[in-house]
C-alpha cells in the first residue's frame, strides 16, 4: 500500500519543519523542509553573489543554479541541509539568511529551480513537506493538507528562543520586525505566494504546545 503525500503549509515560526520530523518518525515517512532548500539558496547566494553593495545580484545567481547541489543527508534519524558536500544547517538560520531569503524565495528562476527535485521526491508517495507552497503549488495532489497559523507574538517568541538554542544573538523586536516583513513579502509575492490551499485543514497553534499540534494533524489523518 503506497504511504500518503501530507503537506503542511504556513507561516514562519508556526513550528511546521518541527512537527513535520515529528509526523514523518511517527508515521514512517520522508520529512523534506523545502524552507530549508530556499535558505540554502540564499546563503549560497550571499557568498558567492553579491555586487559592490553587499547585495545580492539575481542575475549572478540565476546564472550560477547551475553550480548549486542541495541534498539532505540522514545523520541519526535527522535530516541535514548540504550545499556541495558543506554542511551548512546551522549557517541558514542566521538573521543574515532570514533577512534575504523571501527575497531569494520569490524569483521565478529559483523557484523552478527547486520545483522538480520537489515533486520527484514525491512521487512514490510517503513523503510529509513543509513550507508556504507545497499544498497549492509543489503538490496540489497531496493527499493531506494543512495550513499552520499562529499569533505574531507567539511566533516571536518561538523564533526568539530558536536562535538563542543556536547561539545567534539578537533581540525580539528585531525577530518580530522581520517575521513582519517575511510575511508580507511572501503573501503578496507574484510568484507562488503563501496561501491557503482550498482544500486545507487550518490550525492555529498560538495557544498549542507542538504535542497537541501534531496530535490534533493525526487526528485529522487517522479520521479521513
Amino acid at each position: 500500500m503506497k504511504k500518503p503525500v501530507i503537506a503542511i503549509d504556513g507561516y514562519s515560526s508556526t513550528g511546521k519543519s518541527s512537527i513535520s520530523k515529528i509526523i514523518a518518525d511517527k508515521l514512517g515517512l520522508i520529512h523534506m523542509d523545502t524552507g530549508a532548500l530556499y535558505r540554502g539558496v540564499t546563503w549560497y547566494a550571499l557568498q558567492h553573489c553579491l555586487n559592490e553593495n553587499s547585495e545580492i545580484d539575481l542575475n549572478r545567481l540565476f546564472a550560477s543554479l547551475d553550480q548549486i547541489k542541495l541534498e539532505f543527508k540522514n545523520n541519526d534519524g535527522t535530516l541535514i541541509l548540504f550545499l556541495n558536500d558543506i554542511d551548512i544547517s546551522k549557517d541558514i538560520r542566521t538573521n543574515i539568511v532570514s533577512d534575504n531569503v523571501s527575497l531569494v524565495a520569490k524569483q521565478k528562476e529559483v523557484r523552478d529551480f527547486l520545483l522538480q527535485s520537489q515533486r520527484s521526491l514525491a512521487e512514490k508517495g510517503g513523503v510529509i513537506m513543509d513550507g508556504r507552497d507545497i499544498g497549492t503549488v509543489v503538490l496540489p495532489n497531496a493527499d493531506y493538507k494543512f495550513f499552520l497559523t499562529a499569533s505574531i507574538d507567539e511566533r516571536t517568541n518561538r523564533r526568539f528562543l530558536e536562535l538563542k538554542s543556536l547561539g545567534i544573538e539578537t533581540d525580539k523586536e528585531q525577530v518580530k520586525q522581520n517575521l513582519i516583513e517575511r510575511d508580507k513579502i511572501d503573501s503578496e509575492r507574484e510568484i507562488a505566494p503563501l496561501k491557503q490551499a482550498e482544500d486545507a485543514i487550518v490550525i492555529d497553534n498560538s495557544a498549542l504546545t507542538k504535542e497537541e499540534t501534531i496530535d490534533l494533524i493525526l487526528s485529522h489523518i487517522e479520521k479521513i
